[in-house]
């Protein structure tokens, strides 16, 4: 058995898959948009003027951390383990950034939102994203970074 199969939270997730589901069903149904991370955040900072209402994209962004916070408290906390080197923390940012503009748009708007719609753009964006995921933790374990 890996390592990843002894701390799997399957409940968790399943729980986080289905409030995701239904947020995302809840933005397209109310409001004809997607529920992607990136332009709701935009949208609530104040970056983007456009798009979903901005009362909408506020409680969007913030619910995110409040939804963790309560599944949290009901089923315990989720392990998560991060690199402790800033720069790669600066770098995975940028480079997701970055990605997410080439993209027009961010991993929860096409993996989520566009593949549940059979957008051709966001499978395809889905495919390019994890393959790069992929490859950027093959690379890394090729190169003696524990991820």
């Amino acid at each position: 058995m890996t390592d990843a199969g002894l701390t799997a939270m399957p409940l968790q997730g399943l729980i986080g898959g289905v409030m995701i589901g239904l947020a995302s069903a809840l933005m397209l149904v109310a409001l004809g948009r997607v529920a992607g991370i990136s332009g709701l955040a935009a949208r609530a900072s104040g970056i983007a003027v456009g798009g979903a209402p901005w009362s909408w994209a506020m409680a969007f962004v913030v619910g995110l951390p409040l939804g963790a916070a309560v599944i949290a408290a009901v089923l315990g906390p989720v392990q998560t383990h991060f690199s402790n080197s800033p720069a790669i923390l600066i770098a995975g940012g940028l480079v997701v950034g970055f990605g997410t503009r080439l993209g027009n748009g961010c991993t929860s708007g096409h993996g989520v939102s566009g593949m549940s719609r059979w957008s051709l753009r966001s499978i395809a964006a889905t495919a390019t994203f994890t393959a790069a995921g992929i490859a950027a933790v093959a690379l890394m374990h090729l190169m003696g970074v524990a991820v």
